[in-house]
């Protein structure tokens, strides 16, 4: 049950019970009764108005001659006193205690056989007053003590996520930075050799280059991103044309369709678009010896939905997915999407991927 319900039902369940005790009440007093009961529905929303209209209704109904139940002003009391209104609890507990005598001044009853059960009672309601307002304070106090505790997990928990952010930028740091700087300062000397030379560079040497060119570029804007968690890898959905173009650099047959209009694509979703392009035109290039390659990428209202098939030569079913296919499956089951891939029917491989383009 939710709080609105949870709400509603206590405040009928109080108008209730104010009606059955409130036998021998007048047709307006029943009225002020249910009144005060229902208006509780709204103590979390406004709980000063449901502090001064229940005190309110029990002014009036103690106006009408009958003796005045405190319980839906009570209720309002332990609202706003844990809604953190101390000063405006304790004023209206106050006035609420000081009205009531006039009220029944203005009252048609016998004041005579009245004023010693009036002293009795202004006692009790003054301690369930005090009763009332302490709850509220006590569980205002535990919920702050729970929110604080919950705040502090959460800093702990970004820190030990930032220092295992920064591990990881270390470890890739020592592990690959030097290869692929020593790749494409190879392969860039290759080039430089041959056209020193006159000769031709082979297709496949300058896609070499360029290949590490790109790695570099893209390794140092991740390490970026780690270590400053304000700072993301450039590359995005308006990259992929730049993908499918070195793919055809390398004779790759890549083509790229776009339907729809690219509004308002969130970051994270643009990132993994171009992430599933990227290693899914790197699997070609590395196993499928395929001829083709059709990317497509439609942008819808709620979704984002990207192929990409090959003509090549799919890996058995029986193959384990590498660890390029279960990065991509972890990057759009973050983003709450859906992949799919695998052989097609008609020869080659099919990757489907829809991301929701509203933030996860």
């Amino acid at each position: 049950m939710n709080a609105r319900r949870l709400d509603w039902a206590i405040a009928a369940g109080v108008a209730v019970s104010l009606v059955v005790a409130g036998h021998g009440a007048t047709p307006v007093g029943y009225v002020l009764l249910a009144a005060s009961g229902l208006v509780l529905a709204k103590r979390r929303a406004a709980p000063i108005a449901t502090l001064v209209a229940t005190g309110l209704f029990s002014l009036a109904y103690q106006a009408t001659g009958a003796d005045v139940p405190v319980v839906a002003f009570l209720f309002a009391v332990y609202s706003t006193m844990k809604a953190g209104h101390r000063v405006v609890t304790l004023a209206g507990s106050v006035l609420m205690l000081a009205t009531l005598p006039v009220a029944a001044i203005l009252s048609p009853r016998d004041l005579t056989t009245y004023e010693a059960f009036a002293q009795t009672r202004d006692v009790l309601q003054i301690a369930w007053l005090i009763a009332a307002a302490a709850a509220g304070e006590a569980l205002r106090q535990a919920e702050q003590r729970a929110d604080e505790a919950e705040r502090t997990k959460e800093e702990a928990a970004l820190r030990r996520a930032g220092e295992e952010r920064l591990h990881i930028a270390r470890e890739l740091h020592d592990s690959l930075t030097h290869q692929i700087s020593v790749i494409k300062l190879q392969a860039e000397v290759a080039v430089h050799l041959a056209h020193k030379r006159g000769e031709d560079v082979p297709e496949a040497l300058l896609a070499i280059r360029d290949a590490g060119r790109e790695a570099s570029k893209e390794l140092r804007a991740t390490l970026e991103a780690l270590r400053d968690d304000d700072k993301t890898p450039p590359h995005g959905i308006d990259d992929v044309e730049q993908l499918v173009q070195r793919a055809r650099a390398t004779g790759l047959d890549a083509r790229l369709t776009v339907e729809g209009r690219n509004d308002d694509v969130p970051a994270a979703v643009g990132r993994t678009a171009y992430r599933i392009v990227q290693e899914s035109l790197t699997n070609i290039a590395r196993h499928a010896s395929a001829a083709t390659a059709q990317v497509r990428i439609d942008y819808r209202p709620d979704a984002l939905l990207i192929r990409v098939d090959d003509d090549g030569t799919a890996p058995p079913k029986t193959t384990a997915p590498g660890v390029g296919l279960l990065g991509m499956r972890e990057r759009v089951t973050a983003l709450g999407g859906s992949l799919q891939a695998a052989p097609r029917s008609e020869g080659g491989f099919s990757v489907r991927a829809e991301l929701p383009v509203a933030q996860p």
